[in-house]
């Protein structure tokens, strides 16, 4: 028995947009205003420090620019026992309005993609952060006419996408997510028997890697090399899907 294909689901950072090189450029940024204020750390022992408040602060500031403004606030402030000037603390304030209205450059084809699916699919883009900023930047996208929906979401966890399909009246198996982080757009749609196209990005943030995925979780994703083979697999999907998983469904190989 086959299963149609009722909502196709996106991520938006760093799946349709670049996203995770500006925190890059952020962390560049901030080695600098440390070296200012009289603190030398090197790339990786401050990537470490910075990645470690990150992920302690998450249950706090949730996910986007504002939670990493505050983490370089107090990295800052631990580093220099309290001392960093407040001339160096607006200059991360800066750096974050900087983060916040910077341009939303697309990933080549996105557009395209989204035109040639939402002709036959109702779809939905669900991305994860600060509910203002990802609003702003789904609208500066260019890209809000192709979406039926849209969700801001603080995490994505099972409970979350169980709740929007639910919301949506959606059976998981009659749902595609595609995005590039294995830990927030594949696994917890994959759990739910949902499937899933996997689209790996250049650049990503060290929370989302995922070392070990289960083999019966493997079989219900496809891994694409780019966004622009989703419509051929999109297609094939729409033709084989079963309703229960048979084996592995292999996308063009990503390169090495």
């Amino acid at each position: 028995m086959s299963v149609t294909l009722e909502l196709i689901g996106f991520d938006a950072d760093d799946t349709l947009w670049h996203n995770e090189r500006s925190y890059r450029d952020g962390r560049v940024r901030f080695a600098r205003l440390l070296a200012a204020a009289g603190v030398t750390l090197d790339e990786d022992e401050l990537e470490e420090l910075v990645n470690r408040a990150e992920f302690a602060n998450l249950p706090f500031y949730g996910y986007g620019v504002s939670s990493f403004a505050l983490t370089l606030i107090e990295t800052a402030i631990d580093l220099t026992e309290g001392r960093i000037a407040g001339v160096h603390l607006l200059e991360i304030i800066d750096l974050a309005k900087q983060m916040l209205t910077e341009d939303v450059e697309l990933f080549p084809d996105v557009s395209d993609v989204l035109m040639r699916l939402s002709v036959r699919y109702p779809l939905m883009l669900i991305t994860k952060g600060d509910l203002l900023h990802q609003t702003s930047k789904v609208a500066r996208s260019g890209l809000r006419d192709y979406f039926r929906y849209v969700e801001v979401v603080s995490h994505k966890t099972p409970d979350v996408y169980t709740g929007i399909l639910e919301r949506h009246r959606v059976d998981p198996r009659h749902f595609l997510m595609v995005g590039n982080s294995l830990r927030s757009d594949v696994l917890p749609v994959v759990e739910l028997g949902g499937r899933a196209v996997h689209v790996p990005a250049a650049l990503s943030w060290s929370h989302e890697d995922v070392k070990d995925v289960p083999a019966s979780l493997k079989r219900r994703y496809i891994e694409a090399a780019a966004l622009n083979d989703l419509p051929a697999i999109v297609e094939r999907l729409s033709r084989t899907l079963p309703s229960q998983p048979t084996g592995p469904v292999a996308g063009r190989p990503r390169p090495v």
